[in-house]
């Protein structure tokens, strides 16, 4: 370690000028000069300990000189420019190494026969007085054997050039005469080919005429099969519009005798139904007995146990209470219309919607199996990307609108299709909707209504 210390302190006592003063390079190194530091302090490195190591170089202690070049160039070069310890040490490495380039550095005179580069990043890295002027001194050498060496490159290019270019003018004065031989001979060729040519001209010509003269005479035989096929099919046409016309007559009043018959027999038979259930329970609800009426039953007189007109009057139910639904839901032959969304958006409109339509649906289902009422639920179909796959529940039916079709629509088609007389109670809460409905004999209930019912449930 003396040793090294001495080193270190001669190295750093090196490279200052006679009157004390550091020496610095007042330009950059040449690129060749600094590959070269570069390479001897990688292969220096492997020398040192990690601790002797700067930190930005400690992580290539391992790597093989090649690889340090490689890999840590650029810090290397930083830190034998900033760092003077690892410089000395770099120093102590290459004197230990008996490089005879360094130890002529050190003595003052550096070997005539050396590479000026490499005298140059070893005068770098020990730094020995005069340092500057020798990697001076070697860059200018570098840049004019460079010079020189592009010079003399140049030279042989221009003369590879020069043969080429001449070459090139025999090879295109042949071709050219080649070209001249050639064209004469096409011109010659060319010559005789227009005289070939005029001849076929009028030959085909002469063909021409006479082939427009036979098709002329084609398109008339052609003019008037096509007048007689265009006059055959336009009566074909006629006779095929009129049969498939009176098929479509017959088939359109086949249709609406058994649709209208269907219908009407459907209707007259709900209503039928209706009326039936309707007399069966004014008949429970008056408490009539099943005995025909006597002359002394018409007679005006207070009877005991029968109901007052206050009595009526004091049945009346609230718009809100939920025995209001279940006495309409008591009617006979009743049905029961739901806008579905309206009525989830209004009781749990935080729950996806598909979560919606299946706890909605399960409170009808129960409300339908307790009161056996008809009952249909709407929902609004317009901004579904694709039909919705769900399991009615028993006794509901469910019913989406088709595209371009509202849900407050459908609900009025479906009041339209009861026949007069039916009870239909819509649960919706939708103003315009609920008008709609009752100017066409429906009852209609609000939302919040049929939930606090389904509540009860």
């Amino acid at each position: 370690m003396v040793e090294h210390t001495g080193g270190a302190e001669a190295a750093g006592d090196a490279g200052r000028a006679d009157d004390g003063v550091p020496e610095v390079l007042d330009r950059p190194l040449p690129e060749g000069i600094r590959r070269r530091v570069v390479t001897l302090v990688a292969e220096a490195f492997g020398g040192l300990t990690v601790a002797e190591l700067p930190a930005q170089l400690r992580q290539y202690a391992r790597f093989t000189p090649s690889r340090r070049v490689k890999f840590a160039g650029n810090a290397m070069a930083t830190a034998v420019e900033n760092d003077t310890a690892f410089r000395q040490r770099i120093c102590a490495r290459l004197r230990e190494s008996g490089s005879e380039l360094a130890e002529a550095l050190d003595a003052g005179s550096p070997p005539a026969a050396a590479d000026p580069e490499d005298v140059a990043a070893m005068a770098f890295v020990l730094r020995p007085p005069g340092w500057v002027k020798l990697v001076t001194a070697a860059g200018e050498e570098a840049q004019r054997a460079h010079a020189e060496r592009a010079g003399e490159e140049a030279q042989r290019e221009l003369r590879r050039l020069r043969e080429e270019l001449a070459a090139v003018r025999s090879e295109a004065r042949g071709e050219t005469e080649r070209a001249r031989a050639e064209l004469e001979a096409a011109r010659k060729e060319a010559e005789s080919l227009q005289r070939k040519l005029r001849s076929a001209v009028s030959d085909v010509r002469r063909g021409e005429a006479a082939l427009r003269k036979v098709q002329a005479e084609l398109e008339s035989v052609r003019a008037e099969a096509a007048a007689d096929k265009a006059a055959v099919q336009g009566e074909t046409r006629r006779m095929k519009a009129r049969l498939a016309e009176a098929e479509a007559a017959l088939e359109a009043s086949r249709r609406a005798a058994r649709e209208g018959r269907s219908v009407e027999d459907m209707r007259l038979r709900l209503l039928l139904d209706t009326v039936l259930d309707a007399a069966q329970g004014l008949r429970r609800e008056l408490a009539l007995p099943p005995a025909s009426v006597h002359p002394a039953d018409t007679v005006d007189a207070a009877r005991p146990g029968t109901m007052t007109p206050k009595d009526i009057a004091t049945r009346a139910l609230s718009e809100t209470d939920p025995a209001l639904l279940d006495q309409l839901l008591a009617l006979p032959q009743v049905h029961l219309l739901v806008d579905g969304y309206n009525v989830t958006k209004t009781g749990y409109p935080t729950m996806p919607l598909d979560k919606q339509r299946l706890r909605l649906l399960g409170g009808l289902a129960m409300l339908a199996a307790q009161t056996g009422a008809e009952v249909t639920c709407v929902f609004d179909g317009a901004e579904l990307a694709a039909p919705v796959l769900l399991a009615p529940p028993r006794g509901v039916r469910v019913l989406f609108s088709k595209p371009g079709v509202t849900a407050d629509e459908l609900i009025r088609q479906l009041v339209r299709a009861e026949p007069p007389g039916r009870p239909v109670v819509v649960v919706s809460t939708d103003r315009e909707v609920a008008d709609g409905v009752a100017k066409a004999g429906a009852r209609p209930v609000a939302s919040a209504l049929l939930l606090k019912r389904l509540a009860r449930t």
